[in-house]
């Protein structure tokens, strides 16, 4: 009889954590690479635009 338990082991669940976090870092970082340029802004339109200024606002409010 074995005394092994069939299924996931913490063993095999911290190793994939271990190797899943740098592969997410460095995922969000090349993403961040490949984003567009910010346009001018349109002075004779009043909705919100995607300009340099809205998108450091966004940044800084992201937790």
């Amino acid at each position: 009889m074995s005394d092994k338990i069939e299924g996931k082991s913490r063993r095999s669940f911290l190793k994939l954590a271990a190797t899943a976090a740098p592969a997410a870092a460095a995922a969000i970082a090349a993403g961040g690479a490949t984003q567009a340029a910010a346009q001018t802004p349109d002075l004779s339109s009043e909705t919100m635009q995607d300009t340099d200024h809205t998108r450091a606002y966004f940044e800084s409010t992201r937790f």
